[in-house]
């Protein structure tokens, strides 16, 4: 308002510093149309990670947008902290608020970086109606169709704050059209970075198998023509690559791949053609309708009444009781399903086999397939598809892989310095933590392939740019001393002059639960950490450990007899040497190898190392039953084995004894040499092979969960976690909360974080950065 002299005068400047998810998910705009229905004058505009808003105006005046804003949340936006200050001066760069007529949003300023970029999300209805239903507008089939509520963001970001020339549209200029969309207060795409509508150049080309153009009127129509004819293709997302193939195209596309047994992802047309192929329960039609997305495991049904439908559900996962199903959650996704005659495609990632997906054309050509659909749109993060097992009711979940639609999100923890941490060797992922909040990357893979190692390199220095992270005060990793990650972790250590912090793993996965939990820096659990196989600090391999887990220390109070691993690795692959191990022990000729051969394993289990795991024990019994001798992907020979467990009964009376040495351990062999006087049985059908594998297995739990009682009253505690590998189990999962449950105890499991490899670097950086304290 002007004075007497007719200059302008101003109330007074107020400010706000809002954190939280407030960058790329149409925020700024919502803060304008509050502040300007509020009529106030002032500014709004991105800070770093964070949003500064600044009012001509009253303490009073402000809390009264914030209290609008917070009633008006987009979305996908959330605020974890807002801190105001009044009567304060301008500081350099800021605008005169004197000069400004009403509310507007300024250009970004740089500032700390305490928040990050939200991430990818499905294209939301408006979005999608205007893609398949409005014919007369102009983004009518327009496959990269978003706006501030939905689409892609991370996998899109190279830097903050999160401002169109940071992102990979910096290389399409907006048409006139979107820019007067971009500058409208009242449009959703006010403010939108990421806008386009075809006219900015970004575009789908259709390529051979050569990689020649395709030259034709509408890539999509030709594509999905291609793919119902039985080809096989690779479609561009917003991530990476998807191969893609009708259901029945399996059994050529498990040849070409190499992969005879492992399951493939199903894209299905929608949640009713899914429900054709598998059982949606509640909880996965919850997340199948989700932002995100995830690929859902779902539950194969009892019976088909189309044989073509059950013969390819079986082809989809071989062995298995569930399918990964997922829907359409890009405008691509729609488009080509628009045009397609089937209603159902695998649509798996597009890489070599333990390669990191591919992003390039020239990449995708060398996979020599039928036909491309690619797209000029640069992807600056390679994001995989999220995998999860509806569990626990009430839309709970069990994570397999955080990836699309999850990452980067921030999980609270009890501790403020700056920690990065690498993850184990399989399912990697990296975490970094700065001011009391938590990050993961993004799925990374196996580590013992090259370019993944690039991939977790790239993918972490990517996230602590964004983080503006310069210099950790801790690097934590596995004490295995042959991981690859470990290497990693190692130079991240050297060039910033730190020591290295070792982590065991199975305290990992424990202290990866009690942050998924929010347990504080003086809390304790009892937990059982069940998977694959974790170093020990005596040079053995642990697997299923009960233990007294805190963020600074832990107690090993339980295990499991440990089953020799003739060859190291090769015995997991080839299982039937840990059933000769048992045998062996048991005085028994399995005649699974000839005669040298057997003297020769002989020879090698004099040496081999001991490993407790519940992996290897569930390994071995899948191998004695006939389910699976061979292993042809991580996880298959218990993956197999759990259908077994979930319609078996416990109908035999297995029993077993613990053992006291250094700890008290199940004895399992006990268990072995019952099963094989029981396998003498004539008739041993599918049904009585179920019930032999649910009462071996029940018999272990119900010895480990007598060891966890006593340690539990030792302790004074009422509560146990469930972390591991193994935790993705959901028969053991039953079995074990029954019995915890009769004898008075609480079973917890994991609801944010992976329980499996994938969660571990979470668990290493909380114990790190509660160490710097």
């Amino acid at each position: 308002m002007p004075d007497g002299d007719g200059n302008a005068m101003t109330k007074g400047l107020c400010k706000a510093h809002i954190y939280g998810v407030v960058q790329g998910v149409g925020f700024r705009p919502t803060v304008h149309r509050v502040a300007t229905g509020l009529g106030l004058t002032g500014y709004v505009r991105n800070r770093g990670s964070f949003v500064e808003v600044a009012i001509d105006g009253s303490k009073k005046e402000l809390d009264k947008l914030i209290k609008g804003l917070k009633a008006s949340l987009p979305p996908l936006a959330r605020l974890d902290r807002v801190d105001i200050v009044c009567d304060v001066k301008l500081e350099e760069g800021d605008p005169d608020l004197s000069g400004l007529a009403g509310f507007v949003i300024v250009p970004s300023k740089p500032g700390t970086r305490e928040g990050i970029i939200p991430p990818d999300t499905a294209i939301c209805k408006e979005c999608l109606e205007e893609v398949l239903r409005e014919e007369e507008n102009r983004r009518y089939l327009y496959p990269f169709t978003n706006c501030t509520n939905c689409g892609a963001r991370f996998s899109v970001i190279s830097d903050m704050p999160y401002d169109r020339e940071n992102t990979a549209m910096k290389e399409f200029e907006m048409c006139v059209d979107c820019k007067a969309e971009y500058a409208n207060p009242s449009n959703r795409r006010f403010h939108a970075q990421t806008l386009s509508c075809g006219a900015e150049g970004i575009t789908y080309t259709l390529y051979g198998p050569k990689g020649e153009v395709f030259n034709t009127p509408n890539p999509f129509v030709e594509f999905a023509r291609r793919l119902d004819e039985g080809q096989i293709g690779v479609i561009k997302g917003w991530g990476g690559m998807h191969i893609a193939c009708k259901l029945d195209v399996i059994p050529r596309m498990r040849k070409w791949y190499e992969r005879p047994e492992k399951p493939f992802a199903v894209m299905a047309r929608d949640i009713e053609t899914a429900a054709k192929y598998a059982v949606v329960t509640k909880e996965g039609e919850a997340l199948l309708r989700s932002p995100e997305v995830p690929i859902v495991l779902l539950p194969k049904k009892e019976a088909y009444d189309d044989p073509a439908v059950k013969a390819a559900v079986d082809m989809i996962s071989p062995g298995l009781g569930n399918i990964g199903i997922f829907v359409p959650y890009s405008g691509a996704h729609h488009i080509l399903f628009k045009h397609l005659q089937a209603d159902a495609l695998v649509m798996t990632s597009a890489n070599p086999a333990g390669e990191p997906m591919l992003l390039g054309k020239n990449e995708a050509f060398n996979l020599k397939l039928d036909c491309y659909l690619l797209h000029n749109r640069r992807i600056i993060n390679r994001v995989d598809d999220s995998l999860v097992i509806p569990y626990g009711g009430k839309g709970g979940a069990l994570f397999i892989r955080r990836s699309r639609g999850l990452v980067p999100g921030a999980i609270d923890v009890p501790y403020k310095g700056t920690v990065v941490s690498v993850g184990a060797e399989l399912n990697v992922t990296s975490a970094i933590s700065r001011n009391g909040r938590l990050y993961t990357s993004q799925f990374i893979g196996n580590s013992t392939n090259y370019n993944v190692m690039q991939f977790l390199q790239g993918a972490t220095e990517h996230l602590t740019h964004l983080l503006g992270v310069e210099a950790p005060d801790a690097v934590a990793m596995d004490m295995h001393p042959q991981y690859p990650t470990r290497r990693y972790g190692e130079g991240i250590a050297r060039r910033h002059g730190l020591t290295p912090v070792e982590v065991q793993h199975h305290w990992a996965h424990g202290a990866s639960l009690m942050v998924d939990l929010n347990k504080g820096p003086e809390d304790r659990m009892l937990v059982l950490a069940m998977d694959g196989a974790g170093y020990g600090p005596d040079k053995t391999i642990w697997g299923c450990e009960l233990m007294m887990v805190s963020y600074k220390e832990y107690t090993r109070v339980g295990s499991l007899e440990g089953i020799p691993l003739i060859g190291g690795d090769k015995a997991v692959e080839d299982l039937r040497r840990l059933v000769f191990a048992v045998q062996e022990r048991l005085g028994i000729n399995s005649g699974m190898f000839t005669r040298d051969n057997a003297e020769l394993m002989r020879k090698v289990m004099k040496n081999a190392i001991r490993c407790s795991s519940m992996g290897r024990l569930m390994d071995t019994i899948s191998c004695r039953l006939d389910v699976c001798s061979k292993r042809t992907y991580e996880g298959e020979p218990a993956m197999k084995l759990e259908p077994l467990l979930l319609r078996g009964k416990p109908s035999f009376d297995f029993r077993t004894e613990i053992q006291n040495k250094d700890i008290p351990r199940v004895n399992t062999i006990i268990l072995f040499e019952q099963l094989e006087q029981l396998l003498k049985r004539p008739q041993i059908n599918d049904q009585v092979k179920a019930d032999l594998a649910r009462s071996f297995i029940h018999a272990v739990i119900k010895e480990l969960v007598n060891m966890t009682v006593d340690a539990a009253a030792r302790e004074g505690v009422k509560e146990v976690g469930l972390t591991g590998g193994v935790a993705y189990n959901i028969a053991l999962n039953e079995m074990l909360r029954a019995e915890l449950g009769a004898k008075g105890l609480t079973l917890v499991t994991h609801r944010r974080i992976p329980p499996g490899d994938g969660g571990i670097s979470v668990g290493q950086n909380a114990i790190a950065g509660m160490a710097l304290k």
